[in-house]
């Protein structure tokens, strides 16, 4: 069966990629905003990994009140603090601290609200229904609210930040699962399977999973830049990981009191976290148009 889904699947990818004349091959294909996306992405992640090894990145605690609110200048490329410390450095260690929180809530998210929305879609009756449930009641408390109650029990920490904003993952993982696992449980390739015989691990992990992973990956990408904001305004109201660990959020509201003389403490973190999220956006619009994932969940 896998073949046939393979035979299905091969041609509508290469049609989708050709770089045909017509009408909708010029839709689906990437634009330049993609592509710069991309680039941001993959640039401000190989930046903040190998931060410790780059000379034109400092100690981010590093304080030198000589230096205390420079301007963006050559020396300073988004300008000191008051303490003097280099933003930008400061910046691209907030980009670790968030890429990572985000990364491992999504992943954590993706496990977890992955598997049960395969199983709710593919089983369907009471596990379908009690899953349905468990996804309305945890979609109508307020997002931020539910990860502040979390981070207050738990403490601040990175761990703690984590847990709250993998909870705020799995249900939109669980919806948008369960629903691509809906359309694909009735097609062709996959009563087949069940016609032969196959059992339903083998249904589920072989032939339904590997269509439900565009719309997963698609779904991740732009919950990282939703989980990117949350983080950020975990660590504006104070609850995300402790001080002196630099964070997005934790930078603008520092900046804050003095946002009309020494703007670019405030600005410079805050236009970091917008081109990081876009980017995150753009890369997700682009995969979801052109794996028709929207199309699918309608």
């Amino acid at each position: 069966m896998t073949s046939t889904v393979i035979a299905e699947t091969v041609p509508l990818l290469a049609a989708t990629l050709a770089d045909e004349p017509g009408e909708a091959g010029r839709r689906r294909r990437p634009s330049v905003a993609m592509w710069l996306s991309v680039a941001w992405i993959i640039g401000l992640t190989l930046v903040a990994v190998f931060a410790d090894a780059l000379p034109f990145v400092h100690d981010p605690k590093r304080t030198n009140l000589v230096h205390a609110h420079k301007s963006p200048s050559s020396t300073f490329w988004f300008g000191t603090d008051k303490l003097g410390r280099d933003i930008f450095t400061r910046a691209v260690y907030g980009a670790r601290t968030s890429l990572m929180i985000a990364g491992l809530s999504i992943v954590i998210g993706l496990a977890i609200g992955g598997t049960i929305g395969l199983l709710a879609g593919y089983f369907r009756k009471k596990i379908d229904y009690v899953t349905s449930l468990a996804v309305d009641v945890m979609l109508a408390f307020p997002a931020l609210i539910l990860a502040l109650a979390i981070t207050s029990t738990l403490g601040h920490g990175v761990k703690q930040v984590v847990l709250a904003l993998s909870v705020l993952s799995i249900a939109p993982l669980i919806r948008v699962v369960r629903a691509q696992t809906l359309v694909y449980a009735q097609r062709e390739f996959v009563l087949a399977a069940k016609g032969l015989g196959a059992k339903d691990a083998r249904v589920l992990f072989r032939e339904i999973l590997p269509n439900v992973v565009p719309s997963m990956l698609t779904f991740a990408l732009t919950g990282l830049a939703i989980l990117i904001v949350a983080e950020g305004g975990l660590a504006f109201l104070g609850q995300s990981v402790t001080v002196p660990t630099p964070t997005w959020g934790f930078m603008i509201v520092e900046g804050y009191p003095d946002l009309e003389r020494y703007w670019w403490i405030s600005i410079m973190p805050c236009m970091v976290l917008f081109l990081t999220v876009l980017s995150f956006n753009l890369v997700g619009d682009q995969l979801s148009k052109r794996f028709d994932i929207k199309e699918s969940l309608a």
